[in-house]
């Protein structure tokens, strides 16, 4: 399994990589206009590589969760490791205000790992198994009644900015027709 932490180790190494070109961005950025197309384009570089780096940091949780089998100690260096890097892309996120970003676990809630599902199953009889999956069924269906919310929240959004395009498409429409009669009028 040597391999696999070896990858692990230059993945990690990447995204080192990758979040020092991140903050060199962001460091730039101050030389750069407040405003205009030159800083919106590299806002949102910066904002494409800072996910591109969340994403590879959740790879390497569940490589580190799933594949790697080291000792105990090296396990654990390479967590703070990650739970490092981890920090340090929130708080770049936090920098350019990507809050869904920063807050995905609590979106989500934390992420449960299929080992702890079956660690709490052990030393149980089948009573207990079913007790067990009966307050699994109820977490699952709390976490569903909480996604419903996030969802009747979004599409009530989503229909506010669809009622407030449709009143800025009239108004365009109605400046454009008097641009029109303003333009015929002076020809």
């Amino acid at each position: 399994m040597a391999s696999s932490g070896d990858s692990w180790i230059r993945e990690y190494n990447e995204g080192l990589k990758l979040a020092d070109d991140i903050t060199n961005m962001i460091s730039e950025r101050s030389s750069l206009p407040a405003s205009g197309p030159e800083a919106q384009r590299h806002s949102s570089a910066i904002r494409r590589k800072i996910t591109i780096l969340g994403t590879r940091l959740d790879n390497l949780q569940s490589i580190l969760s799933f594949l790697y089998h080291g000792t105990d100690k090296e396990m654990n260096r390479r967590k703070d490791m990650l739970a490092n890097l981890k920090s340090k892309v929130t708080q770049m996120a936090s920098t350019l205000n990507m809050s869904n970003f920063a807050n995905r676990d609590s979106l989500l809630g934390p992420e449960i790992k299929p080992t702890d599902a079956m660690s709490r199953e052990t030393g149980l009889d089948n009573y207990g198994v079913v007790g067990l999956q009966q307050q699994i069924m109820q977490e699952q269906d709390e976490g569903l009644e909480s996604l419903e919310e996030t969802v009747m929240s979004t599409k009530h959004i989503a229909l506010a900015v669809n009622e407030e395009l449709g009143l800025q498409t009239r108004l365009i429409d109605n400046l454009d027709e008097h641009v029109d009669v303003t333009d015929s009028r002076l020809q």
